[in-house]
């Protein structure tokens, strides 16, 4: 291999593709980079077996190959180099790179080790703008849960309905649900369960430009989801997702109209003082406010009153004040509209004159 680039363009592509490199694998070759120089370019690539990313950027390319390097060390030195062109060579199993005052080696491992990230590109399901991934997916994904546990909740559902696609997320104690005017091909005729760490990823992806394309390869059951020079590729989730419809609730006899930035605010004061009480945090709805409350033997209490305009019953009902301010971080409308029924049932968030997204989350018993 003997390529040269400028320092930039790689230093802006390396801190995403680290995101898949592995930092507890007993494979030496997962902590790895594996670099290719071909047609111009210069491809990285990364993966922990769970997901793994590509990304490449304009190289002269002198002689083309393909070499591994420890990607931690490689990393770190393009972070502190300064805006210059960046030749890499191999001799052996040595890489050898130089700048204008820059001389270093890396020792290698052969690239055959490397695994291979997918065969085929497969079927694209759907094509989406980058807004749209921001705001659509962005509203769920944060919604299912981290631990594997059980594998569907780990995931994003993407359900093909006659007016659009659906996304839900859930880890059992919240879900987020996004309806949409998305349109995803033919050939998803049932719904599908995608990591939410692979849409995760996607949010990391600085580019602007180019639709964001989703493909499933049913020949390896993964999912692969392409943006200018960066793949993401992912292992769709087997398993049965819940029947979430049954939980998300047909009516409330609450229902409170209410500034989303005063809540988080009232949320983050009271937050000070619930970090005592397993984070718990109350709403004590009233006629025309909304009263925000914590309150810890050991430290004290807090409340915050807020502006709300009530339809239906005052009430209590108390969260984790964690799930609150995930979900009031990720919204950004003025005005959401907060329902419930009852202190043991779920409360229900939406946007305002928005009917295609709802949040739900699970109430926290609270002695009187």
């Amino acid at each position: 291999m003997k390529v040269s680039f400028l320092s930039d363009n790689l230093t802006k592509k390396i801190s995403f593709i680290n995101h898949a490199v592995s930092v507890r694998s007993q494979l030496p070759i997962l902590s790895n980079f594996l670099l290719e120089a071909k047609n111009g370019k210069l491809t990285i690539s990364a993966t922990d077996l769970e997901i793994g990313i590509i990304s490449s950027i304009t190289a002269n390319t002198e002689e083309e190959g393909l070499v591994t390097v420890p990607a931690k060390n490689f990393s770190d030195l393009f972070s502190n180099i300064v805006s210059q062109k960046i030749s890499l060579e191999t001799e052996g199993n040595v890489l050898k790179l130089k700048g204008k005052n820059i001389r270093a080696t890396f020792q290698t491992i052969p690239a055959e080790d490397f695994p291979r990230l997918y065969k085929d590109i497969g079927e694209e399901i759907l094509s989406l703008a980058k807004k749209d991934i921001e705001e659509f997916l962005a509203r769920v994904s944060f919604a299912a849960a981290i631990d594997a546990a059980r594998p569907a909740l780990s995931g994003i559902l993407l359900e093909n309905q006659k007016d659009g696609l659906c996304l839900v997320a859930t880890d059992s104690y919240r879900l987020s649900f996004q309806k949409t005017t998305l349109k995803a091909s033919k050939s998803l005729e049932k719904p599908i369960i995608i990591p939410a760490r692979v849409i995760k990823e996607m949010l990391f992806i600085k580019e602007d430009e180019g639709e964001i394309g989703f493909h499933v390869s049913s020949e390896n059951n993964q999912i692969i989801i392409t943006q200018g020079d960066s793949i993401v590729i992912g292992r769709l989730i087997d398993a049965t997702y819940p029947t979430y419809t049954k939980i998300i609730p047909t009516q409330a006899t609450t229902k409170v109209e209410i500034d989303r930035e005063d809540l988080l605010n009232a949320i983050r004061i009271c937050s000070v003082f619930a970090r005592e009480t397993a984070n718990i945090v109350k709403f004590t709805v009233e006629k025309e406010k909304l009263i925000v409350s914590a309150n810890s033997p050991s430290v004290g209490e807090d409340l915050v009153e807020i502006e709300a305009k009530l339809n239906g019953e005052e009430n209590e009902i108390a969260f984790n004040a964690k799930y609150l301010i995930d979900i009031l971080s990720i919204l950004t409308a003025e005005v959401l509209i907060f329902e419930m029924t009852g202190p043991l049932n779920p409360g229900v968030f939406k946007i305002k004159g928005d009917n295609s997204f709802l949040h739900l989350i699970m109430p926290i018993r609270v002695q009187q």
